[in-house]
Order: structure tokens, then sequence, then C-alpha cells
């Protein structure tokens, strides 16, 4: 990282109110002393990160969070959240919306070649963020972390306008995370971002570690409204045996039911906002 923490608390604290910075200094991390989590995250990181997001969250993208009391105070968690946008803009509100609203630091689960950009991936890393590898979900759900997945990965980002607010293709490893560490996992559904910059199309060239190239109709996303709604958990720790996560049919089946709780959540909020910049 190119500043050392003590810059980033003089940051944030230029950018949050001190109530902000209060918060951030007390959230829940597995510090050894050092101020570091095994995975770099550290707190005054947090706060930066919420600082510099909070412009978008607050006035850009107008943020409104719905039953944000749902995600569990304490204990592993998974978040599953449908994917969209061309950037992945999606991502950066709701971590601020969990740390705003829940209190609590979600841990992104980035696709791989995301910690490989300089400067930005560090920086993600220090605010929570860590590569997608079994071994780093296992251990942040050990202990007791949550975890924010985008089952539909880059192909959600990337679907084309025509398709906005159709799931892609679900991946289930999240399922499996979450039968295997007795997590209950709360389904997120994200209304506005799959307007925020419509896609027209793309060049499959792999490009600066990223899988393709997208052509957007607009150079910058547009200032919609986000509406982040929050399901009831499903109770994945209850309702399956840690063995269980080693069947496919039944993974397959848990991750059928958290896709149906995503889409009925996407489905109510479209029926309930009054437009794309209301």
């Amino acid at each position: 990282m190119p500043f050392p923490p003590a810059v980033a608390w003089a940051l944030a604290r230029r950018m949050l109110d001190p109530e902000e910075i209060e918060a951030a200094r007390n959230v829940n991390i597995a510090d050894a002393g050092h101020g570091y989590d095994p995975f770099g995250l550290h707190r005054a990181f947090v706060a930066l990160g919420v600082g510099i997001a909070s412009p978008l969250y607050k006035r850009y993208f107008r943020v409104r969070s719905y039953g944000a009391d749902k995600i569990p105070s304490d204990g592993p968690a998974v978040l599953a959240c449908n994917h969209s946008g061309t950037v992945p803009v999606d991502g950066m509100m709701l971590w601020v919306d969990v740390v705003r609203h829940a209190g609590r630091v979600p841990r992104p689960i980035a696709d791989h070649f995301v910690p490989t950009l300089p400067w930005i991936g560090t920086l993600f890393a220090r605010s929570g963020m860590v590569g997608g590898s079994r071994g780093n979900a296992r251990a942040l759900l050990q202990a007791g972390q949550v975890l924010m997945i985008f089952p539909e990965g880059v192909p959600g980002i990337g679907k084309p306008f025509s398709e906005r607010y159709r799931l892609q293709e679900w991946r289930v490893g999240h399922c499996e995370l979450a039968i295997r560490h007795a997590s209950p996992v709360v389904p997120v559904g994200i209304v506005g971002a799959e307007e925020q910059m419509p896609q027209i199309s793309r060049i499959d060239i792999p490009a600066f570690g990223l899988p393709y190239i997208p052509i957007p109709a607009t150079p910058l996303p547009l200032p919609v409204r986000y509406h982040i709604h929050y399901g009831d958990p499903i109770p994945i720790h209850r309702d399956y045996t840690p063995d269980q996560a080693d069947d496919p049919d039944v993974v397959q089946e848990a991750a059928g039911r958290v896709k149906a709780a995503v889409q009925d959540l996407l489905e109510r909020g479209l029926d309930q906002r009054e437009g794309v910049f209301a």
C-alpha cells in the first residue's frame, strides 16, 4: 500500500463524521495486535473505503436500504446477491450499506484477477476483499465473518441490457460453503444497478486482467437510484448437515432456494420502485 494506516485515518477524518470514524474504529476484526487481520484488513482502510464511496452512496446513487437488520449481528453468514452494471459498483454500494447499517465488515469474494489489479487490489484487500479461493472462504467462515458473494460472477456484470434482472447461471459454491461451515445465507436483491451503464457490446480480448473489454452505451454510470433489499436468512445451517456439502444434488437444491429468494426480492423491488432515477 502506498501509505500507512495513519494517513488513511487522516484522510478518512476529512470525509466522515466523528460518529462514522468511531464506528469504523469499533468494527470487529481478527486483529492479532498489529492492526491487521490475517488477510490484510485494517480498520483505517474500512473508514477510508466508506469515506471514498460515501459521495456515490449518499448523493449519486442515493442508496435506499431495506431489511439490513436481517443480517446476523455475529457469527458466520453468506450474503448472496445479484450482480450487474458493466462495472462492479454494486459490490461497493453493498459493502458500504452493510458497514453502515449492520456494523459489520463484509468480505467480498472477488474473481481471481481483482487482487492483481495495481494499487486498487491492495486497497480492496485492506478494506476486506479476498481472492476467491476455497481456503480463503473456509478460513473466514470459521472465524465468524460475513462473506459477500455474487453467484452470477462476471457474466452477471456483463449481461446485455435486454436481460436485466434475469439472473444468469447461478453458481453453487456459496451454498456448498454455507452447508459445510454451518452458515445461514442472506439473499440480497439490488435494484437499480442493472440500468446504471447499459452494455451494448463487448470485445472478447482480455485486458488489464479483465476477461473482456465492455462497450457501454454511456461513458460513466448513470445516476440511477439504488435499492438494496435483504431477505430473511435461509437457515442452511439448520436444514443441512456438513457432510451433505459433498452431495451435488443437495448443494444444487440449496442454491436453487437462494436463487429463487433473490429473484423474488428483485421482482418485489421492481414493483415497489417509482422509477429508475426515483
